[in-house]
């Protein structure tokens, strides 16, 4: 009898236990209450204004460096290089970070009120790019090209010299060519009829003067920014276009490769690209641009609103991930980057400075 008890004290235990489980558990039709998570923190958004020229190079900059830093989103804005600078220097727009074709315009247009360092990070040069089917690309050379140009049907072009380095370097390069070549005409032969185009010579210096650009000859085109020449000699819109080797590369562009003593490459023939200046004129306002060999420039802005992330982004940018993206894309890098001013720490290990 006791045994009898026993057993059936043993079941309504179980039985409990079972009522127990079922009431905390959870059923097909019930909505589990999810566990409190921390809140994501918000995504900050990086500015770079930068020459047209870097945007290849630039998104694979971005790439790399978002994959990095969780959480930051790089926002590219690419145009002339004169046209970066200005949107901060004359209409305050924050950029953490500006980098331009010519690294002589932060100097002259930002140090002191707008930046207090720069660095000097990568070279290039000028080419003539042209496509498989452009007129006389079977004939075109780097000893004829300035006669390919002037032939009849031939339709080429350069960037606006008021905005944009490779356009005011353009022009230079074709007033170069004439001692080069040992014929004085080549630049009003291909760019007299142009009306805002002129070159005038005093004391062995060319001057080029650059007004705001006429509407397009039947010949020559000039457009603001130098990848919509790239576009139209993809398109079939120019046979030829003035551009930088990177850009040439980075499109898969056919070009023609000149003497770097007309190309504005190369340091040795500094003096002699000095011969050549552009003065842009827009507006109220004139500019005078000097030869001189290619080399780009970046800093950090004092309006940035994230000063030590646009630090980082530069780092990457003349650090090994940086220096194997412009030299992939044809763009030659500054190692170590030439440095300028009050360059902060965080960069010191890669830059030699200069006085």
């Amino acid at each position: 009898m006791k045994l009898t008890h026993l057993c059936a004290f043993i079941c309504l235990l179980v039985a409990a236990a079972v009522l127990i489980c079922g009431c905390t558990g959870t059923t097909d039709d019930q909505t589990t209450t999810p566990t409190p998570t921390a809140t994501a923190a918000e995504e900050v958004q990086l500015k770079v204004f930068h020459a047209g020229s870097l945007t290849g190079p630039f998104e694979k900059v971005k790439a790399a460096f978002e994959a990095d830093h969780p959480g930051v989103t790089v926002l590219l804005e690419p145009a002339g290089s004169v046209d970066c600078v200005k949107k901060i220097t004359e209409n305050g727009k924050p950029a953490d970070v500006l980098a331009s074709a010519d690294y002589a315009l932060i100097p002259s247009m930002m140090v002191p009120d707008d930046a207090d360092w720069y660095l000097t990070f990568a070279k290039n040069r000028m080419v003539l790019t042209y496509a498989s089917d452009s007129k006389y690309a079977d004939e075109i050379t780097d000893e004829n090209w300035y006669e390919i140009l002037a032939r009849d049907g031939v339709r080429w072009g350069f960037s606006d010299p008021n905005s944009d380095p490779c356009g005011y370097r353009s022009p230079m390069v074709i007033q170069l060519a004439e001692a080069y070549y040992g014929d004085d005409q080549i630049f009003e032969t291909l760019v007299g009829e142009h009306s805002k185009i002129t070159a005038t010579e005093e004391g062995g210096v060319y001057t080029i003067h650059a007004a705001d650009p006429s509407p397009d000859s039947t010949t020559l085109t000039i457009r603001p920014k130098s990848v919509e020449l790239v576009q139209m000699v993809q398109s079939g819109g120019l046979d030829y276009a003035w551009e930088y080797r990177s850009v040439a590369v980075q499109n898969d562009l056919e070009f023609i490769e000149l003497p770097e003593e007309i190309d504005l490459s190369s340091i040795d023939f500094a003096d002699n690209y000095a011969t050549v200046q552009t003065e842009a004129k827009k507006g109220d306002g004139t500019t005078l641009y000097v030869g001189s060999p290619i080399v780009y420039g970046v800093t950090v802005p004092k309006i940035a609103e994230h000063p030590d992330l646009g630090t980082e982004f530069v780092e990457t940018l003349i650090g090994a991930t940086g220096q194997e993206i412009l030299e992939r894309d044809g763009q030659p890098p500054i190692v170590p980057a030439g440095g300028y001013g009050s360059v902060p720490d965080a960069l010191q290990s890669l830059v030699e400075m200069k006085s």
